[in-house]
């Protein structure tokens, strides 16, 4: 007994030594939004997303490279009559040197996966699924970014399906033009119970596209045009073959101060990407975004967003304002 004593009191000492020539840091994050979907029209799903995140982390840098983290991600929805709808747990490794970038963990999606089109991950991801649980490498410099991830969105139980998330996405820049690309992939297996009738699912999707940024040719603070294509992946296995509908993309940008344009429109199949926003089900849609930024002040900014969905005929609207606040610091322990 006095031995494990001992073992544990020179573990103890050992962990404070090292902690003591270490940067201790955390963060403060916090995400308000309302965002009021007026769907009915196109018989989309209608509702009003309103509540606030609320994120704090506390960890360990290491040196100037490696990095741990622990903390939490809680939601509560305004109206509910719970303290807190849902707490994810933030817990993760960083890795960064020149230019790579690794996470391993539960860690933040925003800026990391936030800049994928919504007809391949939707946007509502930013207010019910904040972390990616899995791993992220990402490589970038002057002209060149590639991403790699996975996240695992469910693990296999009795009842509870298998399921996770992986994609690839990447930009090239050279003089004004630029190339990008998408990609993602839902495996979709089943519960570890067998159920008759029960098959597993591939769902995916790619988009290219090709565009031009003259922001620093006009006095305009950005300004781009690009066109692509978009293609989806889609099969039951053992019932059938791959299921590939694919279509146009044009996007344009444009913003200058505090306000913005942008307008999205797609035209050929229509798609079932489960991750992806549900209005490229149709063969055409256009939505039009009309942008302010009222706060924009050190770490806070606010933006409001009016978004016209033109699409089966009839327009459908929505009106989003997100805030979002982060606050960052260290301390050495001497």
């Amino acid at each position: 007994m006095r031995i494990r004593i001992l073992s544990i009191v020179a573990f103890i000492l050992t962990t404070f030594n090292i902690v003591r020539a270490q940067n201790v840091e955390g963060s403060l994050g916090l995400h308000t939004f309302a965002d009021n979907r007026e769907y009915g029209k196109s018989g989309r799903y209608p509702q009003t997303i309103f509540g606030i995140r609320f994120s704090p982390e506390l960890g360990l840098l290491l040196d100037s490279t490696h990095r741990v983290r622990v903390g939490f991600n809680a939601l509560h929805e305004f109206g509910s009559p719970s303290f807190t709808n849902h707490i994810d747990p933030v817990v993760y490794y960083q890795y960064l040197k020149n230019d790579w970038n690794f996470y391993m963990g539960a860690f933040p999606r925003n800026k990391l996966l936030t800049d994928y089109p919504r007809s391949i991950l939707t946007d509502t991801l930013n207010y019910y699924r904040p972390n990616v649980e899995g791993m992220l490498l990402k490589y970038e410099n002057e002209h060149f970014r590639q991403t790699l991830w996975i996240d695992w969105t469910s693990r296999q139980t009795a009842t509870a399906r298998e399921n996770f998330l992986f994609g690839l996405s990447g930009k090239y820049k050279t003089g004004l033009f630029f190339i990008s690309h998408y990609a993602m992939m839902l495996h979709n297996a089943g519960p570890a119970v067998s159920i008759e009738g029960d098959h597993i699912e591939d769902n995916g999707a790619l988009a290219i596209k090709v565009g031009i940024d003259l922001s620093r040719k006009t006095f305009l603070d950005s300004l781009t045009f690009s066109v692509g294509g978009l293609m989806s992946f889609e099969r039951v296995r053992t019932v059938g073959g791959w299921q590939t509908p694919k279509g146009m993309l044009v996007e344009f940008h444009a913003e200058y101060k505090r306000f913005g344009i942008i307008n999205s429109y797609y035209n050929g199949e229509g798609h079932n990407i489960r991750f992806g926003d549900r209005f490229y089900t149709s063969k055409v849609y256009n939505r039009t975004d009309l942008t302010w930024r009222p706060i924009l002040f050190k770490n806070i900014e606010g933006i409001l967003d009016l978004s016209f969905h033109f699409v089966d005929g009839v327009v459908d609207s929505q009106q989003a304002f997100g805030l979002r606040y982060s606050i960052m610091g260290s301390k050495k322990i001497r």
